[in-house]
């Protein structure tokens, strides 16, 4: 079962490149996307909320599956130009995944209390300076964990792009089954999902230590957290 362990561990790792770019890539459109869009939603125009709600909704409410088909198929045709499969790939990745973002951090701003907006009015600090200064730094760390999450699921979304021939880590593996190794699928495809969950926890690993330092500038002390933690337990070394 193992003998061409080496050879499939190969050739899943050529689409590991593609696979993080893709993820990289959403993952700044991503950031970009939500907190522009989630703050268009908090502002005072009605056109602006508008706006933002609209992309949210559709971007939110479609398949990702669908759009990522007619961004690659369908776009093309209109403005006369073929987009390349990773471009429309990451493309999706971040739209898709900034609906459901700026949800989050709209969210989280509106988690301030109240009596920091007022103490940002006595100080006399300008809508944006309360927004900079003061609630955004705090509203941050209320982001991270759910970000988390979502840049996550956006990883485990870039194998939909095996759809549009990127030949990230699925399309690899698919390539290796057409091969005449239909018989070794499940080490094939337990070897894909070894690749994912190394990506997924390295993702943890950083958010994790982003939660920290954003902790840390709004003068909070975040306990250090075991990945496998059980619920519930408060380390030892946060304990005073």
């Amino acid at each position: 079962m193992f003998d061409n362990l080496g050879y499939f561990v190969d050739t899943i790792a050529r689409g590991l490149l593609l696979t993080v770019e893709a993820t990289v890539g959403g993952i700044l459109i991503a950031t970009v996307l939500s907190f522009a869009a989630g703050l268009a939603m908090l502002s005072r125009s009605r056109i602006i909320r508008s706006l933002a709600r609209i992309y949210v909704e559709v971007w939110r409410g479609t398949s990702e599956v669908v759009q990522l088909m007619w961004i690659y198929f369908v776009l093309p045709v209109l403005v006369g130009y073929q987009i390349v499969p990773l471009v429309a790939g990451i493309a999706v990745l971040g739209l898709n995944h900034g609906a459901y973002g700026a949800e989050i951090v709209r969210g989280a701003v509106q988690s301030v209390p109240r009596a920091q907006y007022e103490g940002c009015i006595a100080l006399n600090l300008t809508p944006a300076q309360r927004m900079r200064r003061v609630i955004l730094p705090q509203a941050l760390v209320e982001m991270v964990p759910p970000f988390n999450n979502l840049f996550i699921q956006l990883l485990k979304s870039s194998a939909l792009l095996t759809m549009i021939t990127v030949h990230e880590m699925t399309y690899q593996a698919r390539e290796v089954l057409i091969n005449n190794f239909i018989s070794e699928a499940a080490l094939i495809w337990t070897l894909v999902l070894l690749f994912y969950l190394a990506l997924a926890v390295t993702i943890t690993f950083g958010m994790r230590d982003l939660e920290r330092r954003a902790a840390r500038l709004v003068g909070r002390e975040l306990p250090r957290r075991r990945l496998f933690a059980r619920p519930g337990k408060v380390p030892e070394r946060s304990v005073r």
